[in-house]
């Protein structure tokens, strides 16, 4: 639990440092569009320390996988939201809601709950089925991403989000189906290619979902896609367990946690900070929101 809590510590703080990057790159003006913006954030000290970070806190997410059960890790890694939350307060300033705060608490809780609850890793290697089933779920993923703007409006952050926690699901699934890092098994293995495809395809429809839809509506279905799913073939197929008589708690715990990471669904994008107030006979010129 330790590590899938690193882990979660590592993409909040990650979150927060990549958007102070992406606001100073973005107020530095110049051309090349978000392409432009992405560049001139690579040049920032922020930007990478966040991306070591998601590169450390991906490493962790490993580790966890190969020791604790699915939905456990998964619940750890939807707190990452919970982490973004308190670390925006301290370095962005922004202000929590008391709400906020005890959504913070609700996912301490539960996280405590499913630390008490759960067991070891399921000893099932899970079948070739699964493997196949896990890279078809992220083609599934990818052509959602593709397709992502030509989506109808009304609906479209609640799919790419969907598409997105399926993604990152399919990456938490296919690291427990992977046996052996020797090449030759790796490349015979359906689930290296999920989980490389899985990720990437996770990315592209997140991006689409923040460039294209409600943040909070997609943010929360990649909370939902991300734990759910990914617990239940972790209970079915691959024999994850809590310890003995604890059933009910590994449940309230995974249930607490996960709403707790749905009541701060807006810190899945950091908003803008506001534009200073123009001039007097100034018309202000509109601003388009961009994902950080």
């Amino acid at each position: 639990m330790v590590c899938a809590l690193g882990a979660a510590v590592c993409f909040g703080t990650a979150t927060v440092l990549q958007a102070m990057a992406a606001r100073a790159a973005s107020a530095q003006g110049g051309r090349g569009g978000e392409a432009g913006v992405l560049l001139r954030a690579l040049r920032q000290w922020r930007y990478l320390a966040g991306l070591a970070l998601d590169g450390l806190g991906f490493l962790l997410q490993v580790v966890a996988l190969r020791s604790l059960p699915i939905y456990a890790v998964g619940a750890a890694l939807a707190s990452s939201l919970a982490v973004t939350a308190v670390v925006s307060a301290r370095l962005l300033r922004m202000r929590l809601r008391r709400g906020e705060w005890a959504a913070v608490g609700v996912v301490c809780a539960g996280l405590a709950m499913l630390g008490l609850a759960s067991g070891e890793e399921g000893d099932l290697g899970g079948s070739d089925a699964l493997r196949f089933a896990m890279l078809g779920v992220a083609l599934a993923v990818l052509g959602v991403g593709l397709a992502g703007g030509r989506l109808p409006e009304r609906g479209r952050g609640l799919v790419l989000g969907l598409a997105a926690g399926f993604g990152f699901g399919v990456v938490e699934v296919s690291v427990r189906l992977i046996d052996s890092l020797a090449l030759p098994e790796l490349l015979a293995n359906p689930a290296t290619y999920a989980l490389l495809l899985g990720g990437g395809a996770a990315f592209l429809a997140l991006t689409s979902a923040l460039q294209r839809g409600s943040v909070t509506t997609a943010t929360a279905a990649m909370v939902i896609g991300e734990t759910v799913g990914p617990a239940l073939v972790g209970v079915v197929w691959l024999g994850d367990r809590t310890r003995e008589g604890l059933g009910w708690l590994a449940v309230l715990g995974f249930a607490v946690a996960v709403a707790g990471a749905l009541a701060l669904a807006r810190f899945g994008e950091l908003p803008q900070e506001p534009a200073p107030p123009a001039a007097p006979g100034i018309s202000p010129r509109p601003s388009r929101r961009s994902g950080a």
